[in-house]
């Protein structure tokens, strides 16, 4: 990896000193930022171990907004409550849509889902489905019981690890425990820890989380996105979504049977399946709609898993 590493970096000053350069106007008057290198920015400088210790250090330096360039990417850094509140509240609608990048946009159908779909008709749409239909008041609340007997099987299972003298994972244990309510509220099922299925299920967030986190060249230098294809990630990013796929069609499949689990009434695959089939809502569900609004659920999930 790393010889592959040294070779595009060679390729990559190599490009920046024969592509011809083209000098533009700056329409815009951008905030201060580190002196950057041809074609790759600032990409070589960033810490992305502790990037919040490297923002604060700059901050200290170029002020409470600066802009870095990672590849051909310009990324805008606020480091104050003041300007975060400006950008997040006063000026939401001109920053809430989130930059496309591969992973993402490839494991959410495009960017159809609402976690990463622009702020558009179609993204206000999908908001009133999941707002009025699946985290109203009254469904969540239809919800406790799945709580309650979750944290009670936790607690249970710390109490026979003390009975035992066994040493008890805290971050171990309440991974678990969101995990199976998000599985149990959103698809109807609990996955045991020591089954073949659980197993499999882990593995496959596990992987989701590196694709959703991963980097990819292409994502900041566009030309070079041969790159991702010869390194392996284009191939692990489809199996992934091949993967991910499959397993929603087996959701879908389960609630749709007449002879499906008693515990899949009502989960947010079946009140989903149920507006689709009523054409209930402005936006005409599709399968791949309800297959992102679930990947919503492996954000959450997965979020927990890094």
């Amino acid at each position: 990896m790393f010889f592959r590493f040294f070779v595009a970096l060679v390729i990559i000053i190599i490009l920046s000193f024969l592509l011809p350069k083209v000098k533009k106007k700056e329409k815009n008057i951008l905030p201060p930022g580190p002196l950057r290198l041809p074609f790759i920015g600032n990409l070589h400088q960033f810490d992305g171990l502790t990037p919040h210790i490297y923002f604060w250090k700059l901050s200290k330096k170029y002020g409470k907004i600066f802009l870095l360039k990672l590849g051909s990417t310009p990324v805008i850094v606020v480091s104050s409550a003041k300007l975060a509140k400006e950008v997040m509240k006063t000026q939401d609608l001109a920053f809430c849509s989130r930059p496309s990048i591969l992973g993402q946009q490839k494991l959410s159908y495009n960017n159809q889902d609402i976690a990463t779909s622009p702020y558009n008709d179609h993204w206000k749409e999908l908001r009133k489905i999941c707002v009025g239909h699946l985290f109203s008041l009254k469904k969540v609340q239809s919800f406790i019981p799945i709580r309650e007997d979750e944290v009670s099987r936790m607690i249970k299972e710390i109490s026979q690890q003390a009975v035992t003298s066994r040493i008890t994972n805290l971050s171990s244990i309440l991974i678990s425990l969101t995990t199976t309510i998000i599985c149990r509220v959103a698809f109807g099922i609990r996955y045991d820890e020591e089954t073949h299925k659980r197993r499999n299920f882990n593995e496959l967030l596990k992987v989701t989380e590196e694709m959703l986190a991963g980097f990819f060249v292409s994502d900041y230098f566009p030309l070079l996105g041969w790159i991702d294809k010869f390194s392996g990630k284009i191939n692990k990013l489809e199996k992934n979504f091949k993967d991910l796929d499959e397993f929603y069609e087996g959701l879908i499949e389960q609630d749709l049977n007449p002879n499906r689990l008693k515990s899949m009434e009502g989960d947010i695959i079946d009140l989903l399946l149920q507006l689709k089939k009523e054409k209930s809502t402005p936006v005409d569900l599709t399968l791949d709609n309800i297959k992102c609004i679930v990947m919503v659920t492996n954000y959450f999930i997965c979020i927990h898993f890094i």
